[in-house]
């Protein structure tokens, strides 16, 4: 059978239509470049997912290595400072403590202060009821007779009876003593207030 003929029409469409499909298959193929090249421009432009806290130090860029000795450097002194602290803490603690005990103490001190001052005074007021009552009986004794008393006594402690006695009484006893015991227990009374102020 021989080949029929075509009509010019008809192959003149032909190859057309083969060119009009190698250019829309080149504008698809171009088309699907250019998606895929923007696509790759659009995550290159979004930013990287943020790193979790435990891998950060691990994401580092390269170069940042000298990064962990400082972070380390800094937990090593945060640590110190968190001993040192601690240690000021228990310093004031322990001088609070310190103190409280000072205070206790210093009140017991005061407190023992207080009743031996009573003491003493209800000593002393004892004393001087007792020195005065006998200054009293040797006021009323025998002039002789406290004269012979007063001869034995210590000169100071016999010039403390005779400066607390009245005058009258007083010069009698010493008019018994001897001359020597006299004028010894004159001086001390003389003496008694020499270093008393004047004014």
């Amino acid at each position: 059978m021989s080949d029929p003929v075509l009509p010019k029409a008809r192959r003149a469409r032909g190859p057309r239509r083969g060119a009009l499909v190698m250019i829309a298959a080149l504008m698809g193929a171009g088309g699907a470049i250019r998606l895929g090249l923007g696509l790759q421009e659009a995550r290159a432009v979004d930013p990287p997912p943020a790193p979790s806290a435990a891998a950060a130090p691990a994401a580092c860029a390269p170069g940042a290595e000298p990064v962990m000795p400082l972070v380390q450097a800094l937990k090593a002194r945060e640590d110190r400072l968190a001993a040192r602290e601690a240690a000021v803490q228990d310093r004031a603690q322990a001088l609070a403590l310190a103190g409280k005990a000072i205070d206790a103490r210093l009140a017991e001190l005061k407190a023992a202060e207080d009743r031996l001052s009573a003491k003493l005074t209800l000593a002393d007021g004892a004393a001087e009821t007792d020195v005065a009552r006998l200054t009293a009986v040797y006021e009323n004794m025998r002039p002789k007779d406290a004269a012979g008393v007063f001869e034995q006594m210590a000169p100071e402690f016999a010039a403390g009876f005779l400066g607390r006695m009245k005058p009258e009484a007083a010069a009698q006893i010493l008019a018994g003593l001897s001359a020597e015991k006299a004028y010894t227990v004159s001086v001390i009374l003389a003496g008694r207030n020499a270093a008393a102020p004047k004014q």
